[in-house]
């Protein structure tokens, strides 16, 4: 199924699965030709996505509808959820929040915080200043650079190690990693820095 690239998830399914949690889940930035929602999707989980591309929405529905699946995933904003407070017991969003200023990433984590139930899971990763990339492209805030992806100028936001941790002073942090794999990318060596968390309401 692909989901070999989000590895970090299925760390997060097994904190879900063993919570006694109703199986239902929010994933905001859920678009794409892989969606992780069909990992969770697998596992017996009703799933809800937010996505603001609406071709990345296509793309997702696209995957969904080959492996058999309806992820009810919509367009939308996940700064403005349309979604009431404490409406799901389990919300993530992996590879996503920092596509953005590092203002709309504190906003995008209060809306999801607010539609996370008391009690519930939140998985959020974040790039990292540690990303070979951090320091490139036009800087629009501090560690903040408008950068190429696929020829798309993209926001790119950087955390230093610890500074996610503010947005979630109010609830438990069950687990956190810190990552910078190595790879080979368009016939170059790449190192990418992240930092993931697993909180809880």
């Amino acid at each position: 199924m692909g989901m070999i690239r989000q590895i970090p998830l299925y760390r997060f399914l097994k904190f879900c699965n063993e919570s006694g949690l109703e199986k239902k889940v929010l994933d905001c930035g859920a678009g794409g030709d892989c969606p992780p929602l069909l990992l969770f999707a697998e596992y017996g989980y009703e799933t809800h996505g937010i996505e603001f591309s609406a071709e990345q929405c296509e793309l997702a529905r696209q995957a969904a509808k080959q492996h058999g699946q309806t992820l009810q995933i919509e367009q939308g904003d996940m700064r403005h959820l349309p979604f009431a407070d404490g409406s799901f017991p389990i919300v993530y969003s992996y590879n996503s929040v920092f596509h953005m200023t590092k203002a709309e990433v504190a906003q995008s984590i209060q809306e999801m915080k607010r539609v996370l139930q008391p009690g519930g899971l939140l998985f959020v990763n974040f790039l990292t200043a540690k990303d070979f990339r951090c320091g490139t492209g036009e800087a629009v805030g501090e560690n903040q650079y408008k950068q190429l992806d696929d020829g798309v100028p993209v926001i790119h936001s950087y955390f230093a190690q610890k500074e996610p941790e503010a947005y979630f002073a109010d609830m438990t942090m069950l687990y956190k990693e810190d990552r910078v794999p190595e790879r080979i990318f368009e016939g170059k060596w790449i190192w990418q820095g992240f930092v993931d968390y697993i909180l809880k309401k």
